[in-house]
């Protein structure tokens, strides 16, 4: 005769509850290896300039109050 495992017993380390900081931990996102590469390509390649960044980059910076 078998004996039936409580349900506790039988969830899986997936059906464990996850906190919200531990998620990144445990996010997979799968790509094609030529994704990938355009994804560090574009990471690794300087900003393309445009206005909003230029007034990023010349607006005061509010820790010093000179």
């Amino acid at each position: 005769m078998k004996t039936k495992l409580p349900d506790k017993a039988r969830k899986g380390i997936s059906d464990a509850p996850i906190e919200p900081k531990e998620l990144l931990d445990r996010t997979l996102i799968t790509v094609t290896a030529a994704a990938y590469a355009q994804f560090v390509a574009q990471l690794d390649a300087p900003p393309k300039p445009n206005e909003r960044l230029r007034k990023t980059m010349n607006a005061p910076l509010p820790w010093k109050n000179e």
